[in-house]
């Protein structure tokens, strides 16, 4: 058999204008003058697998309810022994649910009651925070150390304040982690099971971005860790191949977890959509050759935009992601926290100090820090997934901005 065409950078194959037709959130929430480098969509084509998958489905009608869960979780077990060694899950310790943080709060209420505490690594993804007392739980942070990297200390006094509070605890670890790009020693969440273990706090473990661990770095799953066995996984291929209309996640559980597993309600399963299962399903078992060739986008923007920091934001706080498309900048030194916002969780779509001065002076869509929980006031997520030439023009704009502001 020939061997396969290589894939183009995925990053590099959409215009402008091309990307202002589409009417998702990312195209539509501003006017189109605006350059959106906020929410975690990526200016991307659909790898050709998925699309030629789709398009079948359609033609032939294959619309129905969804179906294929079997398929889905024996894909992304191959997709994991290939990608990080890892030999688990078996398919019978899965179950569908309609996305990532949706499976999230159905395990919350398998494994914890109203009232419990769930511990999270601030500044951390907003919708931990919403989803998480949506369901009557509450929110302990354990906050993140000045490198972006779990503190041992501070998630210990988590746990422990965390056990104090309820008959029972969790830990929502976001791995790898939105929005620092953090990606997770194998020792580091060796120590993180044995203080779960110590205290009795059950871990979920977000790992959505795991397939997007750029060149440095790798990723340990979770469940892989000695000491893991009483916890879940819950994933989807939906930020590695830019699937977040097709709603389609996976819940994994431990091997001591499954019996908590079974107890998931029938209709949880009644969420996914068909098309979403069946694109998941492809992204894992046909589309690496496409995210091998996104991830070296990716890394090759992600050296792009501390070049283009260095030169034209000098002041602002930059360490590079190991995972994820997302960069996490502390603006706190270019003085744009005349725009206001307080140091805790919003909604994704909340806008205060530096975020705020760049979409309004600059015209460029950030997430706001403040959004992120403590620690978050002050910095800005920007998403580097889009074109050369939009990143460019971006911190360009940017940097018009503070020059304004510092004359």
């Amino acid at each position: 058999m020939a061997p396969s065409a290589p894939v183009a950078n995925p990053l590099e194959q959409l215009t402008l204008e091309q990307l202002r037709l589409r009417t998702s959130m990312k195209w539509r929430v501003h006017p189109p003058d605006v350059l959106p480098l906020w929410v975690a969509e990526m200016d991307v084509p659909l790898a050709d697998p998925i699309a030629e998958a789709l398009t079948t489905a359609v033609a032939r009608g294959d619309t129905g309810y969804a179906a294929g869960a079997r398929r889905y979780a024996e894909a992304f077990a191959g997709f994991a022994a290939r990608r990080w060694g890892w030999s688990g899950p078996a398919a019978e310790h899965t179950a569908i649910v309609p996305d990532v943080m949706l499976g999230i709060v159905e395990v919350l209420k398998l494994i914890t009651d109203p009232g419990d505490a769930v511990v999270v690594n601030a500044p951390v993804y907003p919708p931990f925070y919403a989803f998480v007392t949506h369901a009557g739980r509450c929110v302990v942070e354990a906050r993140l150390g000045a490198d972006g990297r779990i503190d041992p200390a501070s998630l210990e006094a988590a746990f422990g304040t965390a056990a104090g509070i309820g008959d029972r605890a969790a830990y929502l670890l976001c791995s790898p982690h939105n929005p620092t790009g953090a990606v997770h020693t194998a020792d580091e969440l060796a120590h993180v099971a044995a203080l779960a273990s110590r205290y009795g706090v059950r871990v979920i473990s977000d790992e959505i971005h795991a397939p997007l661990v750029l060149p440095g770095a790798s990723f340990t799953p979770y469940l892989s860790v000695p000491g893991a066995e009483d916890a879940f996984a819950v994933t989807s291929a939906s930020k590695a191949w830019n699937l977040a209309g097709l709603k389609a996640g996976l819940v994994i559980a431990g091997p001591d977890a499954a019996a908590d597993l079974d107890r998931m309600p029938e209709e949880v399963s009644h969420g996914p959509s068909h098309l979403g299962v069946i694109a998941h399903t492809v992204s894992f078992a046909e589309g690496e050759p496409w995210l091998d060739a996104l991830l070296a986008g990716l890394a090759a923007n992600r050296d792009l935009l501390g070049r283009l920091l260095a030169e034209r934001l000098p002041l602002v706080g930059y360490t590079p992601p190991q995972g994820t498309y997302l960069a996490w900048l502390d603006c706190r030194r270019l003085g744009l926290d005349e725009a206001g916002g307080g140091d805790g969780p919003g909604i994704v779509s909340e806008l205060a100090g530096p975020a705020r001065v760049f979409l309004d002076q600059a015209r460029v869509a950030l997430s706001s820090g403040h959004v992120f929980g403590s620690g978050g006031a002050g910095h800005v997520r920007l998403n580097f997934a889009t074109s050369q030439a939009i990143l460019t023009e971006a911190i360009t704009r940017m940097s018009t901005v503070r020059a304004a502001r510092c004359e």
